[in-house]
């Protein structure tokens, strides 16, 4: 009766090593990307410069819940979702 346990944790125990190693090399440092993203984005003030992952240049004008309120130039202000927000230039 001990071999058949033995055996059943022989069987399990490369499985369990491998999602081990996906969980260090993949999903680990994913949501540790995605939570500096969003302490990066919650932390933008007004006349913050951002590039979006479009590649447009804004300056934050308001920080809303979902959204940035950005001017890209004297007469545009576009409201831009938080997750397209790529980086933050520093001045």
């Amino acid at each position: 009766m001990q071999g058949q346990g033995t055996a059943i944790l022989n069987s399990l125990l490369p499985l369990v090593i491998i999602i081990a190693i996906f969980y260090f090399l993949i999903i680990r440092p994913q949501q540790q990307q995605v939570k500096k993203h969003k302490e990066m984005v919650d932390s933008l003030k007004k006349g913050d410069r951002i590039v979006t992952s479009g590649g447009i240049i804004a300056e934050v004008v308001k920080n809303e819940e979902s959204f940035i309120k950005a001017k890209i130039n004297d007469n545009t202000e576009v409201k831009i979702d938080k997750s397209y927000i790529a980086k933050k230039l520093e001045s």
